[in-house]
């Protein structure tokens, strides 16, 4: 699934830890208070909203790295304490300044692309329901956009590109 970083104390008790076979594979060890480590992974959320009079999907520009100034859907890492469809709606007040209501879990995406980055992104469908578009937080840039290949802006991740995909392949044909 890609580099992760290493880890090299325990972070119970901060002795240097080992290589270990446990559960059925090599485990970092910590041989003083005998924490076997088990990795997390990063998990992020985020929302697909669409503008349902004109059919266009809501990005927000990145102000800052990784990805600088390339487009994604309001989206953003999921709190230990809070759900991830409460995350995306966070992730989406605090992005865009919009208030939205999950109506449906669109995708969830595998794979980390940058190294600070998500190992899962669960992608959800919601509609607006209030709130004042306003580029913030983590955002330099809101807008709607016609799913167009012509009309979008360029993507910053893999990630954004399968979801806007697969929520365009499942919108009726418009006529």
């Amino acid at each position: 699934m890609g580099q992760t970083l290493a880890l090299n104390y325990c972070p119970r008790c901060g002795h240097p830890l080992e290589d270990r076979e446990a559960f059925g594979r090599v485990r970092r060890f910590c041989p003083a208070c005998a924490l076997i480590v088990f990795r997390d992974h990063k998990v992020a959320a985020g929302v697909l909203v669409e503008d349902e009079r004109e059919g266009k999907v809501l990005l927000v520009r990145r102000a800052a790295g990784p990805r600088q100034g390339f487009w994604s859907f309001p989206a953003g890492f999921v709190e230990f304490d809070e759900y991830p469809a409460e995350a995306a709606v966070r992730e989406c007040r605090e992005e865009t300044g919009l208030e939205v209501e999950i109506t449906g879990l669109l995708d969830v995406i595998a794979g980390r692309e940058h190294e600070r980055g998500a190992d899962i992104v669960i992608v959800y469908c919601a509609r607006l329901i209030g709130g004042e578009l306003e580029a913030a937080d983590d955002a330099d840039q809101v807008a709607f956009f016609a799913l167009d290949e012509d009309k979008l802006p360029p993507l910053a991740f893999r990630a954004t590109r399968a979801a806007l995909d697969k929520w365009r392949d499942s919108q009726p044909r418009r006529v």
